[in-house]
């Protein structure tokens, strides 16, 4: 199932599309309600975004920080797309109900601007969360591997599977390689499947031996069937799959080793 809208050449995951909406109809219900203070309403809540957007990336740090600690400058890469939204509306609360206690006039505003945000991403992330949590299974697709053997992709049931669709020519696949390769030598009790989208077995078994990743499970897909097949438009896109071969959720772009750790805790469990 696809999890991104494309406008041209740009891919919007839903997730993004939803934190938007979410502060444009705050922004908007604040501004609406107090139209003599507008200015200060409005400021207000784009530094509670702020202060939101801190907390929720500080938490997920905190909770991952054996990893972060041993690259600190990592925490400030945001495309790995960590975060703890949960700490964020609370930093996002905090700012707003301190900022109103000192300034009387935009409290009911900003009470209930944040209130109509916080509905409208509590009430999509679920809808996001039913949507992912579909019946779609490991489809009976097969391609060949790098040693020239088919490979049918339900044939990874039965353990947590992780589905990596990538190319050479993506840099955000690259970037995440060494990621997942590490990865797929410490969790043996985890399937990691690499399905290369449009390129052929030269290609990329000579990417892949001059990046010095001897990646297990490499398979071809010259024709993009398995994009076709989850609905995905954009690379990287990885994933996972429980032990029963059901779908359980997506990343569309880059994984980080903590946001890879935080999806495999969802499998695992």
């Amino acid at each position: 199932m696809s999890n991104a809208i494309q406008l041209g050449p740009l891919l919007l995951p839903f997730t993004l599309l939803l934190v938007l909406v979410s502060a444009g109809s705050m922004l908007a219900l604040g501004k609406w309600l107090s139209k003599e203070a507008a200015a200060d309403v409005e400021r207000t809540l784009w530094h509670a975004m702020l202060v939101g957007v801190v907390m929720a990336r500080l938490a997920f740090a905190y909770e991952h920080r054996t990893l972060y600690l041993e690259s600190p400058l990592t925490i400030l890469d945001i495309r790995d797309g960590g975060w703890n939204p949960t700490f964020g509306l609370i930093g996002a609360w905090m700012f707003a109900l301190y900022r109103g206690r000192i300034t009387p006039a935009i409290r009911n505003s900003l009470r209930w601007a944040l209130l109509a945000g916080t509905a409208v991403y509590v009430i999509g992330t679920v809808a996001l969360g039913l949507r992912q949590g579909s019946n779609q299974t490991l489809p009976t697709l097969a391609f060949p591997s790098l040693e020239g053997r088919t490979v049918q992709l339900d044939e990874f049931g039965g353990k947590p599977t992780v589905v990596n669709l990538w190319a050479t020519w993506c840099p955000p696949c690259a970037r995440e390689m060494p990621v997942l390769h590490e990865a797929q030598g410490r969790h043996t009790d985890v399937n990691f499947v690499f399905l290369n989208q449009g390129e052929e077995l030269a290609q990329v078994a000579t990417w892949l031996e001059r990046r010095r990743l001897p990646l297990r499970n490499v398979l071809l897909d010259p024709q993009r069937q398995a994009s076709a097949a989850f609905q995905q438009k954009g690379y990287p896109a990885t994933l996972f799959f429980n032990a029963e071969g059901k779908l359980i959720s997506i990343r569309l772009g880059e994984l980080s080793a903590a946001t890879l750790d935080q999806r495999l805790e969802t499998l695992t469990r």
